[in-house]
């Protein structure tokens, strides 16, 4: 219990233009110990040459391994030409759902994060959003104790707050 009640210093924001080279600090089960360990987003792809999963669509699918969390304060999008910001309306932090793959001789061990339809704070921006757990449902994630398709749902309506980011103006971006 202490090692998820200890993440909260780690959970932060979670830009979905985020480098595949960045690595995050994910939770999953490790036997029957839960372990936090840092890796690479982006699962390889089925061709050589494709761009990596870093995102996979939850519905219809059962996600029976391989399982994580990854923690996070708000998470960012890009639409329209804007930047915004989501964050829970109460100030709690949350966890994506997500699946890891162990490594293979091409590729490293890594990790995609799971999207559900939008709920509606996001749908005015995207259509799609990265599935968001709340704290209480972390373990229902990992060890499947509450069906896929019940846990996977976007969160009722007021439960973001959303911001737009300000872009750096070229004047602010010269400034010392």
């Amino acid at each position: 219990m202490f090692l998820l009640c200890s993440i909260a210093m780690s959970a932060t924001s979670f830009d979905s233009e985020a480098s595949l080279n960045e690595r995050r600090v994910i939770i999953r089960r490790d036997g029957d110990d839960v372990e936090m360990v840092e890796l690479p987003w982006g699962l390889q792809p089925r061709e050589t040459s494709g761009r990596p999963f870093t995102v996979i669509r939850a519905e219809c699918r059962s996600f029976p391994s391989h399982r994580c969390l990854i923690p996070a304060s708000e998470f960012r999008h890009r639409s329209r030409g804007k930047h915004y910001s989501f964050s829970l309306a109460n100030g709690d932090w949350f966890y994506f759902a997500g699946i890891w793959r162990p490594a293979t001789r091409d590729w490293p061990e890594a990790y995609a994060i799971l999207t559900t339809t939008a709920n509606d704070d996001v749908a005015p921006c995207h259509d799609r959003q990265m599935a968001v757990l709340l704290r209480d449902q972390r373990m229902a994630w990992l060890d499947l104790t509450i069906p896929e398709n019940e846990l996977l749902q976007p969160l009722p309506a007021g439960a973001f707050r959303l911001s737009l980011l300000r872009e750096p103006t070229a004047q602010a971006a010269l400034a010392f």
